[in-house]
């Protein structure tokens, strides 16, 4: 069971990271191993050709295996980012992109995961994502 729920999550980044309003993301499940997030595009998450752009997808990445480690750890404002590789696979449709996270190693002081970015409703990825989080010490 997580220790953090999906409202608890959203109600964190809220609180903690004002500043991703604008990514229009919500937490649609979370269990002790996986995370889905949906993030509705707007123009502003566009690059031109009409699609979504590279650090959107990047970012909302970034947010879902953030949101990953806390649900496992709590909330720990400052666990940061190590690393972060994505692989672009194929043109997104504009549209909802839907981030798929499953955590693959939690340690005391490293926490890695991958994560699988969708066109809403295609079956197949548009990225790949693999990150690796810092967790602060003394903070498990």
């Amino acid at each position: 069971m997580p220790v953090m729920t999906a409202q608890m999550l959203e109600d964190f980044n809220r609180e903690h990271f004002p500043q991703v309003d604008h990514m229009n993301m919500r937490v649609e499940h979370v269990d002790d191993e996986c995370i889905t997030i949906r993030m509705t595009v707007s123009e502003q998450h566009l690059r031109p050709g009409g699609t979504v752009s590279g650090p959107t997808m990047m970012a909302l990445a970034d947010a879902a295996m953030y949101l990953l480690l806390l649900a496992q750890i709590g909330p720990v404002a400052l666990a940061v980012t190590t690393n972060l590789n994505i692989n672009f696979l194929r043109k997104p449709e504009v549209g909802d992109i839907v981030a798929k996270g499953k955590l693959l190693k939690l340690g005391k002081t490293l926490a890695m995961g991958e994560i699988s970015i969708f066109s809403d409703g295609l079956e197949d990825p548009v990225a790949h994502v693999t990150t690796t989080y810092a967790i602060p010490p003394n903070s498990r």
